[in-house]
């Protein structure tokens, strides 16, 4: 999948995914939307973003965790 608002610069917050042409990370979208924000609530707070961005930030950080493989390290008794 492309992403048209997601990117990443090695010299932009130690090249974290982030918003095109912002520092505003994937990983601070996602705990603004887990402390209850929702897309309105922060393209209003963060007016230089798009709603698609947003959007697009969540997407992502979907498609990230998707292939992840949980390793359950409790002891077995």
């Amino acid at each position: 999948m492309q992403f048209e608002y997601i990117t990443t610069n090695a010299e932009i917050l130690s090249g974290k995914p982030i918003i095109r042409d912002t520092r505003i990370s994937v990983d601070f979208i996602l705990q603004l939307v887990a402390s209850g924000a929702g897309v309105d609530d922060i393209v209003k707070k963060y007016p230089h973003l798009k709603k698609e961005a947003v959007a697009e930030a969540l997407i992502y950080a979907g498609e990230v965790v998707k292939n992840e493989i949980v390793i359950d390290l409790r002891p077995v008794a």
